[in-house]
């Protein structure tokens, strides 16, 4: 792979990633469609573009073993649900940010809790990232609604599990199809009274959809496809942009505003991150 269609490739899934943040709230705000038809959609439609994406590389056919596990799946559900959930009083910036932060503490939580003892810069790093995302959420006329902060955080940590699940996986993607697949009748049940209602307009359909089928299932396979060429810590700083694009989707598309405490919060919970990863990096070399 070239280095340019490796960038390209590379941008592509990081903005797949933000659209989510990006679509969610646009759906939400909108009133085009509820939080759970949404997560349900969104599931199924994720299943049936990563089962098309591999049976068209021949990678899965009728009969074979649904791969992935009830975990994962259990893990992906709950992010995709408290996800949205939390798009419905959370700016598509902040909430893409307090996710990422969850993320990364909870993973870190748990390598303490298995006996790793992070080194002095990533101990450093992450109170930078954890003081950061205290000072965001501090209470004030600015602050974000503490339910809508805690379903994210939640979450967060569901996709730190997630994560952690799947972590070592000789065939990612095929597993990412088979945790969605998992959870697709769950999604139809969430979606059943809206869509029997007819209370989901157009537009709702269209961003729950995209989510599910552009923003995720697509995003995950040009994601997996460029991961084996990009150095470990190279596809962990990369991540770091996600957050940054989701908040300049909601200032383009949804008009949010971006302020200055978001902007210096934002730095230091990123910065913070980076910093962390940079010395687990020099820790294990």
């Amino acid at each position: 792979m070239t280095h340019a269609r490796l960038l390209v490739l590379t941008t592509l899934a990081m903005v797949a990633f933000a659209a989510n943040s990006v679509l969610n709230r646009l759906a939400l705000a909108d009133g085009t469609i509820d939080a759970l038809s949404y997560s349900g959609i969104r599931l199924a439609a994720g299943a049936l573009t990563l089962a098309a994406i591999l049976a068209l590389r021949g990678a899965m056919r009728p009969g074979d073993r649904i791969a992935g596990s009830w975990g994962g799946a259990a893990s992906l559900a709950a992010y995709a649900t408290a996800f949205s959930l939390a798009y419905l009083q959370l700016d598509a910036g902040l909430g893409a940010l307090i996710l990422f932060a969850s993320v990364q503490i909870g993973m870190l939580a748990w390598a303490v809790l298995k006996g790793e003892r992070p080194g002095a810069l990533e101990g450093g790093g992450f109170f930078l990232a954890f003081l950061s995302l205290a000072l965001l959420l501090r209470p004030g006329t600015s602050a974000p609604a503490p339910f809508a902060v805690v379903l994210m955080v939640l979450a967060g940590l569901a996709w730190a599990a997630y994560t952690l699940i799947g972590r070592g996986s000789s065939q990612p993607l095929r597993d990412t199809a088979g945790n969605f697949l998992r959870c697709a009748p769950l999604g139809m049940v969430l979606a059943a009274p809206a869509v029997w209602g007819n209370a989901i307009s157009p537009p709702g359909w269209a961003y729950a959809i995209a989510s599910g089928a552009l923003a995720s299932g697509l995003g995950y396979a040009i994601w997996y496809a460029v991961l084996p060429a990009l150095p470990r810590s190279s596809a962990a700083y990369v991540q770091l942009t996600v957050p940054a694009i989701a908040a300049i989707g909601g200032v383009l598309f949804i008009a949010e505003p971006l302020s200055l405490r978001m902007i210096l919060c934002a730095g230091g919970i990123l910065g913070g991150v980076a910093l962390a990863l940079w010395g687990a990096e020099r820790r294990k070399t």
